[in-house]
């Protein structure tokens, strides 16, 4: 007599076979249930309820695909309002399973989607997104006059040493790089004028081209640039690590308020350092347009008379003047984007992006503004 001999592998396929008898659903379980190996096979018409038996008499050694392949039926087919999912049958291990996974609702945005979203939706999230964040900024510029209010009033506290260590990062740790940049501001606007007014024989005004764009445009925006990669991401660095650390928790805790402990100073800081730093950009480019006319035949000194002469106090006052506001950005930018970062490293790497992106776009568009004001006004 010859035994029949069953083949391993089509012992060990995990099968599940669908059945009704008496008007009950049962669920054959059969084969071993593991990841990566063979699929599953699925037996009989799949019913539109969950089953009301299960038999395992066959079942092998399973890991997470036998339940997770369980509750996704139940999520396509659940029980009706009011009953709970029958799990007679089941393994104990796996009843038990299934019994926690049951119990934890599922997320909606776990759900797959099926096709894609329309235009319409995603213009709909678009707008929804710039509204919140205009909404943000609005409100994190409105506690940050209040927070100033405070501190004019003498009820804002925060620590003297953390605004003296800001105002010198934010000052004198900045005029290296101020001072190159602005210099070579001042030798490219000296360079680019220079061969077109020779041309008409007017090298002379290469002292008034480089003086009035210094002071009006280039040396603010420059600076401001400047401290907005330089500044304004340190703010959202050491803010965003702050709140990775639960360290702006722990100054509610204590009773302090952290917009006045953390965001104040940096702001004030900037408002101060800004408009100086903006006056000593404007002379170092002019020193760097006076190098260069001294190279093409321009004395300094003919030089110089010729910038103060074409400067006078309006003129060079617009570029400090545009620099408070332009402070402020950058402070609020920055600041705002770390008390807003998540609370992981990742988190804080993207918040400082979006605080040098953030302001730098608001200078810009301070900028284009303070020009048509100043053109209107004939200024």
């Amino acid at each position: 007599m010859i035994a029949a001999v069953t083949s391993p592998s089509a012992s060990q396929t995990p099968t599940a076979i669908w059945t009704q008898a008496g008007g009950s659903v049962i669920l054959k379980l059969s084969g071993e249930w593991k990841r990566g190996g063979p699929a599953v096979t699925v037996e009989g018409q799949v019913p539109e309820k969950p089953a009301d038996r299960y038999e395992t008499e066959g079942l092998e050694e399973f890991d997470s695909t036998l339940p997770a392949f369980l509750l996704a039926h139940l999520r396509a087919a659940p029980p009706g309002e009011g009953e709970t999912a029958s799990l007679e049958g089941l393994p104990e291990n796996l009843r038990g399973l299934m019994e926690l996974a049951l119990a934890v609702p599922e997320r909606s945005e776990a759900k797959t989607r099926s096709g894609q979203s329309s235009d319409l939706r995603e213009l709909g999230k678009l707008t929804l997104r710039i509204w919140a964040g205009m909404k943000a900024m609005a409100e994190f510029v409105g506690e940050s006059v209040l927070s100033v209010g405070r501190f004019f009033t003498g009820r804002a506290r925060f620590r003297q040493q953390d605004f003296w260590m800001t105002l010198q990062e934010c000052g004198i740790e900045a005029l290296p790089i101020v001072s190159l940049i602005s210099f070579l501001i001042g030798l490219i606007l000296a360079f680019v004028g220079n061969v077109q007014l020779t041309n008409f024989g007017a090298n002379i005004f290469v002292a008034d081209l480089v003086g009035i764009a210094m002071v009006r445009e280039m040396g603010v925006v420059m600076t401001g640039i400047i401290m907005s990669g330089r500044t304004g991401a340190a703010f959202a660095a050491h803010l965003g690590s702050m709140k990775a650390n639960e360290e702006i928790d722990a100054l509610r805790t204590f009773g302090l308020n952290p917009f006045d402990f953390l965001v104040l100073p940096r702001l004030l800081a900037l408002l101060l350092m800004l408009p100086i730093l903006t006056i000593y950009s404007n002379i170092i480019g002019i020193l760097g347009g006076m190098l260069v006319g001294a190279m093409v035949g321009i004395p300094p000194v003919l030089y110089w008379n010729e910038t103060v002469a074409a400067i006078d106090l309006t003129t060079s006052s617009l570029g400090v003047f545009k620099s408070f506001f332009f402070a402020a950005a950058i402070a609020i930018s920055g600041c705002m984007q770390g008390m807003m970062a998540g609370n992981s490293s990742a988190a804080v790497g993207q918040a400082t992006t979006r605080a040098v992106v953030a302001s730098i776009t608001a200078i810009i568009i301070l900028d284009s503004a303070f020009a048509a004001i100043f053109t209107v006004l004939d200024i």
